[in-house]
């Protein structure tokens, strides 16, 4: 049984659900609508399906702020992800809307393409800041329960980011009545997705005014030992962290299965947050005694980083 469940962790930390095109069944929703640009085309990266999700009551007369979101398919509908889970996004966000906890907003989810996640997803400044031998090693690295390539392509974030402010972030704007400003335009991920969302930030803060990174991936690899990885990402975050002044960073993490991991290097995150001068007014980590590493744990505590970002107290128009 033990074994099934890791099996299950590194399946979702690697591979997600593999987006195929057109033919992908829509997802379902218990408010609003979703509308696909359906295999999104890129000069970046491979064309990957994106879902917009627009709340109840969606008007151009009025602005939205956005919610860029990764792993996509991941967001909506159980009954089409691989593992038969979802965060539930539609029913938090009009839930919050509903009760006035949160502004009018829309939601991005990018697909994952599956077998590219792990090299979309892993900053690509801190890898190159890794020794070359260590480099080479983790590109050749897989996951032995199923001989998977970690990075059967490389690392590609930078691209990954260039598709999402460049070429997604304009479509978007153009086509929905949204805030184009850094104060309504957000990011958020789960594991690697959390990983992406601060690196997003760091690169395009002048794009992004909050991240929320649940679960983050610090480890960036399967193994503690003789790991640099997680001191990379610190160094880097140290250099490249944007002014909290005007930005919001939301960590969070649970106790079991592969979140079990993430308790200390989380602290070694924390004490750069509070160098780089981010206190309780735009900044939080919180810990979920008992949480996993699972879309049903991210769906429990989702309202919580939500009104982190896009709480009405935090902004005015």
């Amino acid at each position: 049984m033990k074994n099934n469940i890791v099996v299950l962790l590194f399946v979702s930390l690697i591979v997600g659900c593999k987006a195929k095109g057109t033919s992908d069944p829509m997802p379902k929703v218990c408010s609003g609508q979703v509308e696909r640009g359906a295999k999104f085309p890129s000069k970046y990266i491979a064309a990957r399906n994106v879902d917009i999700w627009l709340p109840d009551g969606y008007n151009t007369q009025q602005k939205y702020a956005v919610l860029y979101m990764h792993d996509g398919q991941m967001l909506f509908d159980s009954t089409k992800t691989w593992n038969k889970q979802e965060w539930g996004v539609d029913e938090v966000l009009s839930k919050l809307m509903k009760e006035k906890k949160i502004e009018p907003c829309i939601v991005v989810g990018i697909w994952n393409t599956g077998q590219d996640r792990h090299g979309d997803y892993f900053p690509q400044k801190p890898f190159e800041s890794l020794p070359v031998s260590f480099q080479d090693s983790l590109l050749h690295n897989v996951w032995q329960a199923k001989n998977i390539p970690l990075f059967p392509i490389g690392i590609q974030s930078d691209n990954y980011l260039k598709f999402l402010v460049k070429e997604l972030k304009p479509y978007i704007d153009s086509a929905y009545s949204t805030y184009t400003d850094p104060q309504h335009t957000f990011v958020m991920g789960s594991s690697m997705g959390g990983l992406i969302s601060m690196y997003a930030i760091c690169e395009y803060p002048d794009l992004f005014g909050g991240a929320a990174c649940m679960s983050t991936h610090w480890p960036g690899t399967f193994s503690l030992k003789d790991n640099p990885i997680p001191d990379a990402f610190a160094d880097y975050m140290r250099q490249y962290l944007p002014s909290p002044a005007s930005h919001r960073i939301y960590f969070d993490y649970g106790t079991e299965t592969l979140d079990a991991m993430y308790g200390p290097l989380q602290q070694k995150v924390d004490s750069v947050m509070q160098e780089r001068g981010y206190s309780k007014l735009n900044w939080e980590t919180l810990r979920f005694e008992g949480a996993n590493h699972s879309e049903r744990s991210w769906h429990k505590r989702l309202e919580t980083p939500v009104k982190f970002l896009l709480g009405t107290r935090n902004k005015t128009d």
